[in-house]
């Protein structure tokens, strides 16, 4: 079917099977910035808006804005590199990133990748600083041989779909500090700062290059979009005739009156009272970003955050491993986040009918991963090379016709659900022991098996509650999952 660039044609598109099936994908921040690899040490993106707004933009624990936050005096990054670097140019860091990729092996990545049971791989091609990972025929009348001679982007594609798994690109639309060289402190100055001018051009050119060259299954876009609204639908509905099964993300705010307004300092002044007013007295209220509707988009993108009920839009929850998305040479294991949690969260977001775009953040010295995160990727092959099943092409289970089927054992456990076809899939998000387990207010009849080991597991209901007894008594291993073959 061919797709024309209105509303009522690309929202009659369903959803592709691929992407809601697959759950689990590799997001890779890799770029320049990974040479210095330094931001503070904050807490998350949303502390730094709740501890320091004046400055919040440049204090935010994303290496990959290192660009920014050096032009900003007194920040952290800023004294960081005029010690190690003697406030050398950004652009600097061009030279031994390319170095490094003599050591690059994308064959060795993409297989990592499979082993970690991620179905698909989404690269970001140029970040916020407008570093190009490919030999972009489209040339940035700003910053001259701002892109890579090596075609990074299309060797990784190629090693990711030699593994069998979906390749898609990341592109900031928004936001690009070559054409807008403004520091950025506030919000306010965030969402003002999208380039007018060349860069609408700009932008959609490479963007329809990335599709022509790499037809990505995924196309990802951040922050904004810089064009107007029909040309934006074109760009979707070109995309979708030229890639069947691609799938576009929810980050394509338009140019508007409002970010048009924005590029004042007296609105952005008055958007930052407001801002900084909400954000004290609303504290707790301020976690994570999940970014606002819009008329179409494929899924929805929270960053570090994920939603609490089951959705009925398709949903994709991303994050970094630590507060950072690119590398930060100070991250120990201690700023990552537990393998147990991360593998909780993806639990938790595909019995609420999203996946996880989980990332790395590789050095720029040497185009190493980290071990840390290697682990981490370690953990979740291990668990899913045994108990995919229990997420992978799966629906949520709405029980009792609720969308939050959360559930817990009488120890405390916290239990998820998942659906396919006539089969219920319970995962335990901990590491329950013995032969007996109570699921309190849960009604089920069937079949089980306890999917670690193929052992028989009963049911029985005892008032409001599920018991299941197994055969093969728990052995606290993390997050076992029983599937059950309803009656039904």
């Amino acid at each position: 079917m061919q797709y024309e660039g209105n509303l009522e044609s690309l929202n009659s598109r369903p959803l592709p099977q691929w992407y809601d099936d697959a759950k689990f994908g590799i997001f890779i921040h890799w770029g320049v910035w990974a040479i210095p690899g330094f931001a503070p040490h904050l807490g998350n993106i949303s502390d730094a808006f709740k501890k320091d707004y004046s400055r919040a933009v440049a204090m935010t624990p994303y290496t990959e804005w290192y660009a920014n936050a050096i032009k900003v005096p007194g920040t952290p990054s800023a004294e960081f590199h005029a010690k190690e670097f003697g406030n050398r140019p950004y652009t600097d860091f061009k030279q031994p990133f390319e170095e490094g990729l003599k050591q690059w092996d994308p064959d060795e990545w993409a297989e990592a990748f499979r082993n970690s049971g991620a179905k698909y791989v989404v690269l970001v091609t140029k970040h916020h600083d407008g570093y190009c990972l490919w030999p972009s025929a489209v040339g940035n009348p700003h910053e001259k041989n701002w892109t890579s001679e090596r075609d990074i982007v299309g060797e990784l594609a190629r090693a990711v779909r030699a593994q069998g798994l979906r390749f898609g690109v990341y592109y900031s639309g928004g936001i690009d500090w070559t054409f807008n060289r403004e520091p950025l402190r506030t919000l306010g100055d965030f969402i003002g700062s999208m380039p007018g001018g060349d860069y609408r051009a700009y932008a959609m050119a490479q963007t329809r290059e990335l599709i022509e060259r790499y037809e990505p299954s995924v196309l990802w876009n951040d922050i904004s979009w810089p064009t107007g609204f029909d040309e934006l639908l074109q760009l979707f509905a070109d995309y979708y005739n030229a890639v069947p099964e691609g799938v576009v993300n929810d980050r394509w705010v338009h140019e508007k009156l409002f970010s048009k307004l924005m590029r004042y300092k007296l609105s952005r002044h008055l958007f930052d009272y407001l801002a900084q007013r909400h954000i004290r007295k609303n504290p707790d209220a301020v976690s994570g970003v999940i970014p606002q509707p819009i008329p179409h988009s494929d899924f929805r993108t929270p960053e570090y955050t994920r939603f609490d009920t089951i959705q009925k839009k398709k949903w994709e929850a991303t994050r970094g491993m630590s507060h950072s998305f690119g590398f930060n040479r100070n991250d120990t294991d201690t700023d990552y986040s537990p393998a147990e949690t991360l593998l909780s969260d993806f639990i938790d977001g595909a019995s609420k009918g999203g996946n996880l775009l989980l990332n790395i953040g590789p050095r720029g010295t040497d185009a190493g991963i980290p071990a840390e995160q290697l682990l981490r990727l370690k953990f979740f092959g291990e668990w899913l090379s045994v108990n995919g099943s229990a997420v992978y092409g799966t629906q949520p289970w709405r029980r009792n016709g609720s969308d939050n089927s959360d559930a817990e054992t009488d120890g405390g456990v916290p239990v998820r659900f998942t659906r396919k076809g006539n089969d219920i899939n319970i995962v335990f998000l901990g590491s329950p022991s013995g032969s007996t387990l109570r699921l309190r207010d849960v009604s089920l009849t069937g079949e089980g098996k306890l999917l670690d080991d193929g052992s028989p597991v009963t049911l029985r209901q005892e008032g409001e509650d599920l018991v299941l007894e197994f055969r093969t008594p728990l052995a606290g291993k993390f997050a076992p999952a029983v599937i059950v073959t309803t009656r039904d």
